[in-house]
């Protein structure tokens, strides 16, 4: 079941469901305009969200930005009819998106060139109902290269492309007078075109960047907004675990053993699950 929440006085959010893989939305409202936060993964995705603002009386949305490309966050788009902001790259990739005939074909060929994944045929099957026909793929309006930002009326959003791992094209959106960082997916490792991976390189650029902002609130797509020291507790042991890479390369057990002393753990401890994982994820960014 689809759960929302109004996390600050001007922030209402849809959170992720993972079945389909739905990340979550949200509506930052000003006093002059409201800005989507992604368009949803499709019509039935984006028509929750809106009967939901609609019921809590919320101003109509006026215009909305995509985080990147991928179907999650952008195939909702038309149902919306909204003026649309997206980086140069997301806007690229969506119009050629939107000149395909959706079917079980035009798929397959995405993903043989490492575009989609067969993850992500199986979540548009069961958000689609398994008709792929009835995906539209409508292209953004507004483009920018590197910033943009949009005055709501005693709110600014301030957003910024970042690039990363996970999409080439990602960018942030920074809610300036709450203090609120949407991250979208940029901090998640690849998930087209090989194995799951991050690069060190680009994961510390992008802490870095993300640090800059001292936001009070930070909101990742597939995850729950968390406070700043949440925040920084958990990705200061990824911080710590790229740096160890990058002193020592592909010796795993090396990484191993020096991130056991960084979070503190005995020799002979096991690392925490995620770590262990992500290991695997920066040792297949070595390999690209």
């Amino acid at each position: 079941m689809s759960e929302f929440e109004r996390i600050s006085e001007h922030i209402y959010v849809m959170h992720a469901e993972q079945e389909a893989d739905r990340p979550l939305l949200a509506a930052v409202v000003g006093r002059s305009r409201t800005l989507l936060i992604d368009g949803g993964n499709s019509s039935a995705h984006a028509q929750t969200f809106r009967d939901y603002l609609e019921r809590e009386g919320v101003r109509r949305p006026d215009m909305m930005v995509l985080t990147h490309h991928h179907w999650d966050h952008s195939f909702g788009l038309a149902e919306w009819s909204l003026p649309a902001i997206a980086q140069r790259q997301t806007a690229e990739i969506l119009r050629g998106y939107a000149g395909l005939d959706w079917n079980e074909a035009a798929l397959d060929g995405l993903i043989a060139e490492g575009k989609m994944s067969e993850r992500t045929r199986s979540d548009m099957h069961v958000e689609y109902k398994g008709d792929l026909t009835k995906i539209r793929v409508e292209e953004p309006n507004i483009v920018f290269e590197r910033f943009i930002d949009v005055d709501l009326g005693g709110l600014t959003c301030e957003i910024r492309y970042v690039g990363g791992d996970h999409a080439s094209d990602s960018c942030v959106v920074f809610v300036k007078e709450e203090g609120t960082l949407f991250l979208g997916d940029a901090l998640s490792p690849s998930v087209y075109g090989g194995p799951m991976a991050y690069t060190t390189g680009k994961f510390l650029a992008l802490l870095d960047t993300i640090f800059a902002y001292g936001a009070n609130v930070l909101v990742e797509s597939h995850g729950r907004p968390v406070t700043r020291e949440e925040f920084y507790h958990d990705v200061r042991r990824y911080e710590q675990l790229a740096r160890q890479v990058l002193r020592h390369g592909r010796d795993r057990s090396a990484i191993e053993r020096d991130l056991r002393v960084d979070l503190g753990l005995n020799a002979e401890a096991e690392l925490p699950q995620d770590l262990q994982e992500a290991i695997e994820y920066f040792m297949n960014g070595l390999e690209k």
